[in-house]
């Protein structure tokens, strides 16, 4: 690849990667990737169907015996090997998802740091204590432990490419299964980075699977009997209707979804924090992120910090600061709902509309914006996912709770205040699953679990953490007695 600038490149054509070798997708079509900052095409991926999920599955399968009698340990070292790999190669990460992705650089590399030590948390597994057990009576034990599934699949979105994957593998093939990975399509390429860094790790062939493509091979994924857990992430709708399919098959199934995260500022909120926080969670990755601050909750008179907000928003530069949105379809969509809150009244605080950036005009740019907005209009309601804050005023902090809870999702909330008391009023009553004191993007750090509530999840647990890795096992609980006991009581 040796992609190490922003300057334009073409990259081959991406293939699947089946059984430890690359295959052509039985259909013999192919997709455009798009590089979102030149608006131009940067290489193909083959768009898979049943036929290339099966291929997949198969090899899987024909793996899984072997890996699951391959120690924890020896299956942990691959992980580790994995992970020195990545800084070995991290720079180079860093430019891909920046070319296929649009990230600046910056974020690019943070992408990157935060992948390894999601793997990091994989190489820990062996080292923590899994199962338990117990003498709980005269002569008789009793223990759980945790075994593989089987064949495990993922299907995870554009603006993470190693970090969401890596959200699954290192829990799933630390643990003992194999996979069937489905990246979006519209970000092939590290996929198959990661995919190429495993098998030089000593990945055994077939213990990771890559296909790529679209709709249909996300069907046969989900409906493949032989899969035994399958995690998701992405919008809520494809969520709600791959939960419900994947369900009726039995199989466990983890779907991330859409949201609209909720910061809620008072006004004795530190100005400078909160407004340095705020623009950062609602313009980083061009806001095409599901922990990204898209509405803001103004109680009072809090104008001198929204002012600060506009400030500093309008110091990002496109192109250095803010990065491009994935698709013109998404520049699109996001052009319409400003454009949509304009004409029914809200007031433009900050207008990213008209962003350019030279040397790359042809790229999907949308400079920052702020809308004040009423609680009623779509760029209040629906998840934008781009670099869009809609603001609406409220007088009470309780009249902001309430609106923060009355949303359909529950994924991060936030509140920003300099008052102990006030903190732990709200975050007691913010209706999210990740929750913030000031702090614009509540990501839990591992080992902690990354997940929402309501409509920005569908399933049990959280994705990664502990929780993670028990998604992807099962516990065997174990009886034991190897003699009759003289003092024996009714228990034993």
């Amino acid at each position: 690849m040796a992609i190490n600038s922003y300057d334009f490149q073409t990259i081959a054509p991406i293939q699947n990667w089946i059984g430890g070798e690359y295959r052509e997708a039985s259909s013999g079509e192919s997709l455009d990737v798009i590089n979102p900052r030149h608006g131009k095409v940067m290489t193909s991926v083959g768009m898979s169907n049943a036929d290339d999920v099966q291929a997949a599955v198969d090899a899987a399968q024909a793996a899984f015996e072997g890996w699951k009698a391959t120690p924890m340990r020896e299956r942990a070292q691959v992980m580790y090997r994995f992970k020195a790999l990545m800084e070995r190669d991290f720079e180079e990460l860093a430019w891909v998802i920046s070319h296929e992705n649009g990230k600046v650089y910056n974020e690019a590399v943070g992408s990157v740091a935060k992948a390894i030590e999601c793997t990091e948390f994989g190489c820990s597994l062996p080292n923590l204590p899994l199962g338990e057990t117990l003498y709980v009576s005269r002569g008789v034990t009793c223990s759980t432990i945790r075994e593989p599934l089987g064949v495990c699949a993922g299907v995870t979105p554009f603006n993470f490419p190693y970090m969401v994957p890596l959200w699954m593998l290192p829990q799933a093939l630390v643990g003992g299964n194999t996979f069937v990975l489905k990246p979006s399509e519209q970000v092939p390429v590290g996929a198959d980075f990661l995919a190429r860094l495993l098998h030089e790790a000593g990945l055994p062939p077939g213990v990771l699977n890559v296909v790529h493509g679209g709709k249909p091979a996300v069907e046969a994924l989900t409906d493949n009997e032989t899969i035994k857990a399958m995690g998701f992430v992405g919008s809520t709708r494809v969520a709600k209707l791959l939960y419900a399919r994947g369900a009726q098959t039995g199989r466990r199934m983890l779907c991330l979804g859409s949201a609209k995260n909720h910061l809620l500022v008072v006004p004795d909120a530190d100005l400078e924090m909160t407004a340095v926080d705020v623009v950062r969670s609602f313009t980083g990755v061009a806001g095409q992120r599901c922990m990204a601050a898209s509405a803001l909750i103004g109680v009072g008179d809090f104008d001198p910090i929204l002012e600060a907000i506009v400030t500093h928003a309008s110091k990002l530069i496109p192109g250095k600061d803010v990065g491009p949105v994935i698709t013109k379809q998404s520049y699109e969509r996001i052009m319409g709902y400003i454009n949509d809150a304009e004409a029914a009244g809200g007031k433009i605080l900050l207008d990213g509309r008209n962003a350019k950036v030279e040397g790359a005009e042809g790229g999907y740019w949308i400079g920052p914006t702020i809308i004040e907005v009423t609680k009623d209009m779509p760029a209040y309601t629906d998840e934008i996912f781009g670099p869009v804050l809609s603001v609406v005023r409220t007088k009470t902090l309780d009249e902001a709770l309430e609106l923060e809870n009355s949303h359909i999702y529950g994924n991060g909330g936030s509140i920003y205040t300099t008052s102990g008391a006030t903190a732990r009023y709200a975050s007691q009553r913010i209706n999210a699953g990740m929750t913030g004191i000031n702090i614009g993007v509540p990501v839990p750090r591992e080992p902690f679990g990354f997940g929402g509530w309501e409509y920005s999840k569908f399933g049990h647990g959280d994705i990664t953490g502990m929780d993670g890795y028990h998604f992807w096992t099962r516990p065997r609980k174990l009886t034991t007695k190897w003699a009759l006991q003289p003092d024996a009581t009714w228990m034993s």
